[in-house]
């Protein structure tokens, strides 16, 4: 069995032939990274997506995501799932996670929080499509759901439901 270590060459033949590599512009992975104070201050990083001739959806599944209510300051916490079709870029998974992290002792509320999770995502990758399912757990009795879209995903796509259920009280 193959085990990956840092000096695995991972780069595309494209790249082998240049003697470049799309990965040394990484400022987080393979590096002690501390988690940023907030999003803004979160360094979000992409890679040129490997196979960019094919339409393929890139899942990502933050269930225990966690922020503040800007009001009160109590914790809001939601299962967040983001759907992307790539295009030139796949966002680096590492970023990814200290960008979600970012907002756990951040204020915003949790449409804010949603969208602008999205927003930053497409602005980044430009990806065919992007959608994202924030289902945020009860607080005052009531959950709140939010979705976003960029529009209609790719024909002929197979995408997947989300897998996650409405919250029903107990």
């Amino acid at each position: 069995m193959r085990r990956w270590s840092e000096g695995s060459d991972v780069r595309s033949g494209k790249e082998k032939k240049a003697g470049k590599s799309s990965y040394s512009g990484l400022t987080q992975l393979g590096r002690e990274t501390e988690l940023p104070g907030s999003p803004g201050e979160a360094r979000l990083e992409k890679v040129a997506n490997p196979h960019p001739e094919t339409e393929y959806i890139v899942r990502f599944s933050a269930p225990e995501f966690t922020s503040i209510c800007p009001v009160t300051g109590q914790p809001d916490s939601a299962c967040l799932v983001i759907d992307y079709v790539p295009d030139q870029w796949i966002v680096e998974s590492k970023s990814l996670k200290f960008y979600l992290g970012s907002f756990r002792n951040y204020g915003t509320f949790q449409e804010a929080c949603t969208i602008s999770i999205a927003k930053r995502l497409v602005k980044l990758l430009k990806p065919r499509w992007l959608r994202i399912g924030g289902y945020w757990y009860p607080r005052g009795g009531m959950p709140i759901d939010v979705f976003w879209q960029t529009g209609e995903p790719p024909k002929g796509l197979w995408v997947p439901e989300q897998g996650v259920a409405p919250y029903r009280g107990r």
